[in-house]
């Protein structure tokens, strides 16, 4: 399985947002994208999960283009975790995950399904959550129900857009834990939008930094995220330090951005 981006551009009425994103990435792989505010990280996650259209470009998953498959068979191939859900749903936390596995359900909610929840129930740590309402849970852990949702789906791609925003530090490392196991044990593609770079350094095989709606580099850790890439792009002078091959980020003071 590989996903191709190719081409890809996306406005805002008159403001463009995505300049040409071209790339191609392949599971078992946990892929983060970087940038500043306003780049286009989460409109890129949009586009590749067909909730926005791109002005031009194309998405190609095993060759096929996602635009061309209808929201029920897009499910079973793609898994979506947004950065937020809006409260107002009075369903419990079981029945949250469950709605996870809409696109295999053909008849009745089967014991298969049932198996499906609990162990992402269990994978994700929320077992003492799973009998309260979806609406009386923190930030943290609505986020922990929508990654376990997305994952009941058995996505071959798996996008995250800032999964660890509303976490705190240990539960931050937790959910990166978790995406770093999944991506290996069952041989799926994951990509995350995310602000933390030393999460991002720490976890992903590989990180795309953006810069106005392009992709300034494509690599490993130590190729993307050096002090000139991050001087170039977020405007803030660095200082790097190395642990176990991978760098760590140490914010000095800000500099004047390139135009």
């Amino acid at each position: 399985m590989k996903l191709r981006i190719k081409g890809l551009t996306f406005s805002y009425r008159s403001n463009p947002i995505l300049d040409g994103v071209t790339l191609e990435i392949e599971p078992p792989e946990l892929f983060a994208i970087v940038g500043p505010n306003g780049t286009g990280k989460t409109t890129l996650i949009k586009c590749i999960d067909a909730i926005l259209k791109p002005t031009s470009g194309s998405t190609l998953l095993n060759g096929h283009d996602v635009s061309d498959l209808d929201r029920g068979d897009l499910a079973k191939k793609i898994g979506y975790v947004p950065q937020s859900a809006p409260r107002g749903s009075p369903v419990t936390v079981f029945d949250a995950i469950l709605l996870g596995r809409r696109p295999h359900i053909q008849w009745r909610v089967t014991e298969n399904d049932l198996e499906r929840v609990m162990e992402m129930v269990e994978l994700l740590n929320i077992e003492e959550l799973s009998l309260r309402a979806f609406d009386e849970l923190s930030g943290g852990e609505r986020q922990k129900v929508l990654i376990a949702r997305a994952l009941c789906q058995d996505p071959e791609v798996l996008l995250l857009d800032e999964p660890t925003s509303n976490l705190d530090i240990r539960h931050q490392l937790e959910v990166m834990e978790i995406m770093r196991t999944i991506t290996k044990k069952h041989g799926i593609l994951a990509i995350m939008a995310i602000h933390d770079l030393n999460l991002a350094s720490r976890y992903a095989d590989r990180i795309g930094m953006m810069y106005q709606g392009r992709i300034e580099a494509v690599g490993a850790s130590h190729e993307v995220l050096t002090p000139e890439n991050i001087r170039r792009v977020y405007g803030v002078e660095v200082s790097l330090i190395e642990d176990g091959g991978k760098p760590y980020i140490i914010p000095i003071e800000p500099v004047e951005v390139r135009a």
